[in-house]
């Protein structure tokens, strides 16, 4: 075998990366696996559209069925994100026995499972490195580097905007709002960032690391998600004194026989690894039996970090090709100590809560006895300079208490008039 043929599907800003690397890193590359790879075909809605790399015109078409219905083309590569067409294109070069490349966290996260199983049942692969953390090698070192591992939990900063957005805050001292402004000046941020600042565009790349650590595939609707669009300067100010650092974590760890799977705002401590991952970087900490805790870090965006985990894949899929090999798609085992999944509601965290109030004598009294009246207990409060004529935020750490036990207790303080503003609860997370 002397060649191996690539279509592309996406010639946007990771395409344009992948297109750059194959041609200029062609012949080493060739020197590596002693096989030629060749891209036939780049498929995209807009071929006339300005890109920092330069191909043959008779490369490019806008209709991917050039590239799926071609016998001489080996592996296709998806970058253009989304459910739809993707997951079509995807289910027919599957049909048509070719293997597939992609970084399409959603559709992987929507539709996975049954492309895999399309996958093997025809025979091809699906690799998707760069779908999680860009360039960080996450998904190889789960499934080959760590293959005789069990893990006990995963905890992820994924997305590179919310922590550009908290790190921003944390560093300089700005709001929400100007932290994200600065964001999409930079293009860190899109036009419309909901994905990616509720916590949604992070549940899909967890539920891809839920699979790889601990073979169940969660449905979207499983995972807890909340964003950081409520996150206060006052409440980085307030961690920062009590020595921690908020961050946007994705977190899937055994609780017991259960499974807990969820994204949100997160208390870490300021000596944890974690804690120092700042900017657009991205960073997955995992925990299992044989070599314990490891920290996987690099920038989380970028066209070259993101077009070299996709070339990495070509690169593994070309090899298998060359050898004659068959992998399954992804020859994973379900962790079979793990029962079900534990609901949001039946979780056991510590808390930071933060209430605003009114500055005069028994607030605390009431807020207290709501508290204890569902066996919540303060481990410390502190009640901080007034923000506002007559309202003083008062911050408590609470002990480990249920998650169903504090939405109840902070529903009835926040009916409270002396209570000004909903309260915000902060889950602390000490990991592993």
């Amino acid at each position: 075998m002397k060649s191996i043929n690539i279509g592309l599907i996406g010639f946007g800003t990771v395409g344009s990366g992948v297109v750059k690397i194959l041609q200029e890193r062609r012949k080493l590359l060739k020197e590596k696996i002693g096989v030629e790879i060749i891209l036939k075909k780049i498929c995209d809605k807009n071929i006339a559209a300005n890109r920092p790399v330069k191909v043959e015109k008779g490369l490019l078409t806008t209709n991917a069925d050039e590239i799926l219905d071609d016998p001489g083309i080996d592996i296709v590569v998806e970058l253009i994100g989304g459910i739809r067409p993707a997951g079509e294109f995807l289910r027919k070069a599957l049909l048509k026995g070719k293997h597939v490349v992609t970084a399409n966290k959603a559709l992987l996260a929507e539709e996975g499972q049954a492309l895999f199983n399309l996958a093997r049942e025809k025979g091809r692969s699906i690799y998707f490195e760069a779908s999680v953390g860009a360039g960080i090698p996450i998904i190889k070192a789960v499934r080959e580097g760590l293959v005789a591992n069990k893990f006990q939990g995963v905890f992820g900063i994924v997305n590179g905007t919310s922590n550009y957005i908290l790190s921003l805050m944390a560093h300089q001292d700005c709001s929400f709002n100007a932290a994200l402004a600065e964001a999409k000046k930079k293009g860190y941020a899109e036009a419309n960032p909901f994905l990616d600042i509720e916590g949604i565009d992070s549940a899909h790349k967890l539920i891809l690391l839920t699979y790889l650590c601990f073979g169940r595939f969660v449905s979207l609707k499983d995972v807890f998600v909340e964003g950081i669009s409520r996150i206060s300067l006052l409440d980085i100010d307030y961690a920062k004194e009590l020595g921690w650092q908020i961050k946007l974590l994705a977190i899937a760890k055994k609780s017991k026989d259960k499974l807990e799977v969820r994204v949100h705002p997160t208390l870490i401590p300021e000596e944890h690894p974690l804690s120092s991952i700042s900017g657009i970087n991205n960073a997955i900490y995992v925990h299992s039996d044989l070599v314990g805790s490891l920290l996987f870090y690099g920038p989380g965006a970028g066209w070259l970090s993101a077009a070299s985990a996709v070339v990495a894949d070509i690169v593994d899929l070309t090899k298998d090709i060359k050898a004659g090999l068959f992998k399954p798609t992804l020859n994973i085992l379900p962790d079979t100590s793990i029962k079900g999944l534990l609901k949001i509601d039946e979780i056991e965290s510590r808390y930071y809560i933060r209430f605003m109030t009114e500055d005069k004598p028994g607030v605390l009294a009431s807020i207290s006895g709501i508290l204890g009246k569902f066996g919540i207990s303060i481990a410390s409060v502190t009640q901080k300079e007034r923000k506002k004529v007559g309202v003083v935020p008062i911050v408590m750490i609470l002990h480990e208490a249920k998650e169903k036990n504090i939405r109840q207790a902070l529903e009835q303080i926040n009916k409270l008039k002396v209570v000004k503003d909903e309260a915000v609860a902060i889950r602390i997370e000490e990991t592993f």
